[in-house]
């Protein structure tokens, strides 16, 4: 029996030594399943045959394998295509051994014992079969995402040949303007014509300024993203060699930094696009009415564990403050980008101050600004520093995306970038002074709010993880298949139960087969014209009590509207990360659980 036992170990030959073993103990047939950990189901072990039979009889046998156990059964045998006797066993770790037709001379969970070094192998070729697999979808992706890197890359190029038109329609443009001084008939008639010349050539600038900035863009963004990918596409290819050499030959400490290489490069790239959408204007603010110098102590501590103890950081406030309206969080990382760029202008020490006070911009004052501001009254924070400052040439590209005046490596220029992209969303205004050796301030005006601020929160630290599980039901609509898997496995592995819908029909649908849902979580943006915030509506029509968590990339305007969340809509940006996750459901499903900080 030892013997035919201890062939199962070897894969090639496995579906051959189960046939020899189950003719030893006097059985048609064996077959041995495993319980998948993701999705939930039994699966054939490697080495067997990878199909069943299928029919009411295998239903109903796989439904009883739902918890451990041993029973007796008939069921329809692949290749005879009748009814044979069946011994099952369950075990409590999914795996279950089945002995088909004969006359056994062991009960099955007899032979489960006898086998069990060889059960514990089949979990283990399992458990690395998945992981070649998910090592080889992770490659996919990235190489998909190098591709779209490439085109950028090639888009840029594009663009280069249009600031080559552009340099020869002016080169037009000035012809025209030296022939107009020299005509002195039809003078008229010639200043129309030369007007209009004027007109379409200072177009066509407009136009190349703009495809300039977006060629700058998106080369800034490709050369960022081109780095981070090749750190994660490195990370996973460490791992997936590491896999690929088999458990013996495994380097456990190599294949975390693999991971850890993967991770925080995925992170760097989840801030980069926060940044651009900050910078576009397009990300999802709270604006809420905040006392500016309650937070800006509430910072201080931060501020100068990031700036260092060689510089001395003084904060002045102003007393009878008025309350601003803004998004605390999207301040308090303004005012931490600001105080990491003093620090580097400082390098041999220096003093950062932090001031607020009452501000009133006039008319006088904003005709000579560019860009479009109201008149009336701000808030105003201001940030200086005793650094090395900027010439006038730097101030005038200070806040375009990807430029920097650091050292290769030091920075992505998207820092000043992103606080003017904030204060522009969040209906303030934004000015630089700064000149060389006589350091720079940087003053952010924000619109005074009318009304008594609510007392800021102190921060608290992240609740244990595990008080963050729960037990509710939970409608995922998701269109993206990969997102979707990641969610259903994450929200599975809090211990929610988890529905699973593509688009809004068929998650509208399954509201009739289930009659409880506690949540609804749905990406905005979903395939078939029918979004979201749509989607929630239908669905507490049908069930007022549901709970809606959105998630999205980039929001547009279903539940955005003038930069800002609507009243009462919950939403997490894509990526998200399972703590984040976890986190967000308890706040929403039941915020008295958590620390009073959070809730």
């Amino acid at each position: 029996m030892s013997e035919f036992i201890s062939a199962l170990a070897e894969r090639r030959t496995r579906a051959a030594a189960a046939a020899a073993l189950a003719s030893r103990v006097g059985a048609g047939d064996l077959m041995v399943l495993l319980r998948d950990p993701e999705l939930g189901v039994l699966r054939p072990a490697p080495g067997f045959p990878q199909t069943l039979a299928g029919g009411p009889s295998w239903i109903e046998l796989i439904a009883r394998c739902g918890e451990a156990g041993r029973f007796l059964t008939n069921v329809h045998h692949p290749d005879l295509h009748q009814l044979q006797s069946a011994d099952v066993w369950a075990g409590p770790d999914g795996t279950v051994l089945i002995l088909i037709g004969g006359e056994p001379k062991l009960r099955a969970w007899e032979l489960a014992e006898a086998c069990s070094v060889v059960l514990a192998l089949l979990r283990s070729e399992a458990r690395e079969d998945a992981a070649a697999v998910t090592a080889r979808l992770a490659g996919d992706a990235t190489r998909r995402a190098t591709a779209l890197a490439s085109s950028l890359d090639q888009a840029r190029s594009q663009l280069a040949g249009n600031a080559r038109a552009l340099h020869d329609a002016l080169s037009e443009a000035a012809r025209l303007n030296h022939e107009l001084r020299l005509l002195n008939e039809t003078l008229e008639q010639r200043v129309h014509e030369e007007i209009a010349e004027r007109t379409k050539a200072e177009d066509a600038l407009r136009q190349a300024q703009k495809m300039e900035a977006i060629g700058q863009l998106t080369g800034g963004v490709a050369h960022d993203f081109n780095n981070l990918l090749t750190v994660i596409m490195g990370g996973l290819d460490n791992m997936s060699r590491h896999l690929d050499a088999g458990t013996a030959a495994r380097d456990e400490a190599r294949l975390r930094r693999g991971l850890d290489m993967a991770m925080q490069s995925a992170q760097r790239a989840a801030t980069l696009t926060a940044r651009l959408l900050a910078f576009s204007r397009r990300q999802a603010l709270n604006p809420t009415a905040l006392q500016a110098d309650r937070l800006v102590r509430g910072v201080g501590d931060l501020l100068q564990r990031s700036i260092g103890e060689h510089i001395s950081l003084e904060l002045v406030g102003s007393p009878g403050l008025w309350p601003a309206f803004a998004d605390p969080n999207e301040l308090e990382q303004a005012l931490l980008n600001l105080a990491v760029n003093a620090r580097d202008a400082m390098p041999a020490g220096g003093k950062l101050t932090i001031e607020t006070q009452n501000t009133y911009l006039d008319e006088a004052y904003l005709s000579t600004v560019a860009e479009p501001v109201s008149a009336g009254q701000y808030v105003m924070v201001a940030v200086s520093d005793s650094g090395h400052g900027m010439d006038a040439d730097t101030l005038d590209r200070v806040f375009e995306p990807f430029f920097t005046t650091k050292e290769v490596g030091k920075g992505t220029g998207l820092g000043l970038s992103q606080v003017y992209g904030f204060v522009r969303q969040s209906g303030g205004h934004i000015r630089v002074y700064s000149e060389p050796e006589q350091g720079t301030t940087v003053k952010l005006y924000l619109p005074r709010f009318h009304g008594e601020a609510a007392t800021s929160k102190v921060s608290a630290s992240r609740p244990d993880i595990s008080l963050l599980r729960g037990t509710e039901t939970v409608l995922l609509v998701e269109d993206d298949d990969g997102v979707r898997a990641y969610s259903s496995g994450v929200l599975r592995e809090l211990g929610y139960k988890v529905i699973e819908a593509s688009d809004a029909p068929s998650a509208l649908a399954t509201l009739a087969n289930h009659p409880r849902i506690d949540l609804l979580f749905t990406d905005v943006v979903l395939p078939g014209g029918l979004h979201g915030h749509k989607l929630a509506e239908a669905v507490r029509l049908r069930r007022p009590g549901v709970r809606v968590l959105f998630t999205s990339g980039y929001t547009r305007n279903a539940i955005v509207h003038n930069g800002r969340l609507d009243p009462g809509v919950q939403l997490i940006t894509k990526p998200f990360t399972y703590e984040d996750l976890a986190e967000r459901l308890r706040r929403i499903l039941d915020p008295a659980s958590l620390d009073p900080a959070f809730s």
